[in-house]
């Protein structure tokens, strides 16, 4: 449909096509050394689940990261590795899945990433860092402004959306809406360009080689919640959010507030 190729990755990036199979490798080799606890219920769904990764000190609080996919692909098996940096800062890290449209709608997506920081909340004390690529980016935006008050909420601390999918009224024009099933109202109402900033601090990082809509919103929701931007040069769709392997990276950095020697 019209605007397909604007909202494509892997055929921009080269070598886009094997990167699914090296998160998942990277991330399975990750967990047979980290300290962690694996497929903890948050709800009754079998992708209801998410991945607690432990840090060897008492956790300063949770990283909760949310995955990306189009809201369509992956789970959390693909991500372990990403626990690393910010479990070096010493804090704890959890990766939950979530049902995938067109099985669930977007709206009820985030209903489920809710559950799970809820669950997630009572198990790590302190506090909650969220941090999501791409849809999962549009997720943890989402979650400033929850659709009922939630107790965790007043333990978020920083909020860090990663080439977040800001505005979705545009993918109304892409085959994708097969599965997303987006109509006018709920694109604007699940948009968090849409949304009123949050009163905590905010992020919104990207790479600058992405493709121009995911820098082009980025820039939208940095400048309509008045939140700090990062474009991270030379950085795609894919490799932006590899720097959370990394402790001495910068967006490992920021995202916890804090310096590493």
């Amino acid at each position: 449909m019209e605007l397909d190729d604007a909202f494509a990755n892997a055929a921009y990036i080269p070598d886009g096509d094997t990167y699914p199979d090296k998160w998942a490798a990277l991330a399975a080799a990750f967990r047979t050394t980290a300290l962690c606890e694996l497929d903890l219920p948050y709800g009754e769904g079998q992708r209801h689940r998410f991945d607690l990764f432990h840090p060897p000190r008492l956790a300063r609080g949770v990283v909760v990261f949310v995955h990306g996919g189009y809201w369509r692909q992956f789970d959390k098996s693909y991500w372990s590795h990403l626990a690393a940096g910010p479990m070096a800062h010493g804090w704890a890290v959890a990766i939950p899945s979530y049902d995938l449209c067109p099985d669930a709608s977007i709206p009820e997506i985030g209903d489920q990433i809710s559950a799970a920081i809820g669950v997630i909340s009572q198990r790590v004390l302190g506090p909650i860092l969220l941090v999501g690529h791409s849809a999962g980016g549009q997720l943890v935006a989402r979650m400033t402004a929850p659709r009922l008050p939630e107790p965790w909420h007043d333990r978020l601390t920083r909020v860090v959306p990663v080439s977040p999918v800001a505005d979705l009224v545009p993918l109304m024009r892409t085959s994708m809406n097969a599965d997303l099933r987006l109509d006018f109202d709920t694109a604007r109402v699940e948009s968090p360009v849409n949304m009123s900033a949050p009163q905590i601090p905010v992020i919104v990082w990207v790479g600058g080689s992405e493709r121009p809509v995911f820098i082009d919103q980025a820039h939208a929701l940095s400048d309509m919640w008045g939140c700090a931007l990062e474009v991270e040069p030379d950085k795609n769709h894919f490799d932006v959010v590899e720097g959370l392997s990394d402790p001495r990276s910068d967006l490992t950095r920021k995202l916890c507030g804090t310096t590493y020697n």
